[in-house]
């Protein structure tokens, strides 16, 4: 043979044999090797701190009042008497009664305000707006709203069925009062004053009629 022969023979032995061993070390893989993907458990859910105990403390009653006050059973009366009946829509609605009631008085404007009067305070509105008109004074009153509504007691006679709330109001308004002649006599127009009010609302339960009437009012 030729030299050149024998040479290429000789090294393509060599190659062979360092091919093998490579093989022997390395292993053989096919395609890519994907990266290594840690499987994280997902955390377990916490456990509530507390468990929700059947017939607790009514949320709609101790939102406004203490849970072991003579007012948190009144109202826990009227709930039970009456389903219809709910805290917060009553407040709710004590609020716009408050604004259009006293918009009303102030002005003079009874008709519309006397449906949600008690006989009594409609005969002591009627007295005030009749005196003021007698003595020709009339009022420029312009309601602004109402910062605080809070229920500050509740009685319920659960043999009559007979249930009173009281709730006390801040409110602010602009008042002023003129003679017959145009002349400022008290107040102001533009003067934002604050008024406190508490006052006492009152409805048989369980008689379908869901409306309340003013029965009371005091500071």
């Amino acid at each position: 043979m030729n030299s050149p022969i024998i040479q290429l023979l000789v090294l393509a032995g060599i190659a062979i044999f360092l091919i093998l061993r490579l093989r022997s070390v390395l292993g053989t893989r096919e395609g890519f090797e994907k990266p290594r993907v840690e499987t994280v458990k997902p955390a377990k859910s916490a456990k509530p701190e507390f468990d929700v105990i059947e017939g607790g403390p009514d949320p709609d009653i101790t939102d406004y009042v203490d849970a072991d006050s003579d007012a948190a059973t009144a109202l826990a009366g009227m709930k039970a008497d009456d389903r219809t009946f709910n805290v917060r829509e009553f407040l709710r609605g004590a609020r716009g009664a408050y604004e259009m009631i006293l918009t009303g008085f102030e002005k003079g404007d009874l008709a519309e305000i006397k449906p949600f009067l008690s006989d009594n305070v409609y005969e002591a509105f009627a007295g005030v707006v009749e005196a003021r008109e007698k003595d020709g004074l009339s009022v420029d009153f312009n309601f602004v709203g109402i910062s605080e509504t809070t229920l500050v007691d509740a009685e319920y006679n659960k043999s009559t069925n007979e249930a009173e709330v009281s709730v006390r109001f801040l409110s602010e308004s602009t008042s002023a009062v003129y003679d017959n002649g145009g002349d400022l006599i008290e107040g102001s127009p533009t003067d934002v004053k604050k008024q406190r009010d508490v006052w006492t609302f009152g409805r048989k339960m369980g008689t379908g009629d869901p409306n309340w009437f003013l029965v009371a009012t005091g500071e």
